[in-house]
């Protein structure tokens, strides 16, 4: 259970790291770039990746793809919190599962029972009810699209993930230490086109942030691996700890640190959420 607390307190954290970048002025795509290295250190370090049975041929284009979408996403992640708040952009991260769960029963033709169905058409109405706004509020006007976004990228990066972890040549850390470096060479290339196009500045402060941040993300992967491997035979309870802690967590402190206002609908979309995942953790109890 520590290994599922700690995934979680790491997963708020990168949250809140990134609602204070505005604050203190962090270029958020450096601090993105620097992340993936010191990502790529830890991966180095803690999974000890296994370079034996790569090659050209089984290195398959859902690395670029990943390596890609990581960055990217990851900057959508960082403007979604800051106009959006900590509490929605965790709930349409979390709530990503519904494109995951759509590709398993399209892609990967895994039985579905009344439960998960039920559990998909309350997230379905949860997306809605979060991504929400009044109209004239002042953060009605295309903040919504940041959330649809999160919601789809995050999304479409779990279904590549599923399709990485069915590559058996290579093991999965390693291909997870290969899809850190082409994040970091995407990430890198773009913020020199900026320097040189734009003039933007590398700056030591967004080095020594992006290092925490990677710290930070990086605990999230690692003790998240842990806790499935520790609870081995309780996965769908890693599965809902992890989902509903994160929406609960992260909603308290996006509500009472950051003093983030949600309507009334949005309050019924964080709690349409929780039955959502609540369901289709029981459902995956049940598939046992």
């Amino acid at each position: 259970m520590i290994y599922l607390i700690l995934s979680i307190s790491c997963s708020v954290i990168v949250g809140v790291l990134l609602k204070l970048a505005k604050r203190y002025q962090i270029n958020i795509m450096q601090a993105v770039t620097w992340n993936y290295l010191f990502a790529i250190g830890l991966s180095a370090f803690f999974f000890k990746p296994d370079f034996s049975p790569i090659n050209l041929s089984v290195i398959s284009p859902i690395y670029s793809l990943l390596g890609l979408l990581l960055p990217a996403i990851f900057l959508i992640q960082g403007f979604s919190v800051q106009q959006t708040g900590l509490a929605r952009t965790d709930i349409a991260q979390r709530l990503s599962l519904f494109i995951s769960l759509c590709a398993a029963y399209f892609l990967f033709n895994e039985s579905f029972d009344r439960l998960k169905y039920v559990g998909l058409i309350i997230g379905f109405m949860a997306i809605i009810f979060t991504i929400y706004r009044k109209a004239g509020s002042p953060s009605s006007k295309h903040t919504w699209w940041y959330l649809l976004l999160v919601f789809v990228g995050f999304g479409a990066i779990d279904v590549l993930f599923k399709l990485v972890s069915q590559i058996t040549v290579i093991p999965y850390t390693t291909s997870l230490f290969l899809i850190f470096c082409i994040a970091f060479v995407f990430s890198l290339l773009y913020i020199l086109y900026l320097a040189i196009t734009k003039k933007t500045k590398i700056q030591l402060i967004n080095f020594v942030c992006g290092c925490v941040l990677g710290f930070f993300n990086f605990g999230n992967i690692l003790f998240y691996l842990k806790a499935h491997r520790a609870m081995a035979d309780q996965p769908s309870t890693v599965f809902a700890a992890m989902n509903i802690g994160v929406i609960i967590i992260g909603s308290l402190i996006g509500i009472i640190l950051f003093k983030e206002r949600l309507s009334k609908l949005n309050y019924t979309g964080l709690l349409l959420a929780l039955i959502a995942i609540a369901l289709i953790t029981i459902s995956k109890l049940h598939a046992v």
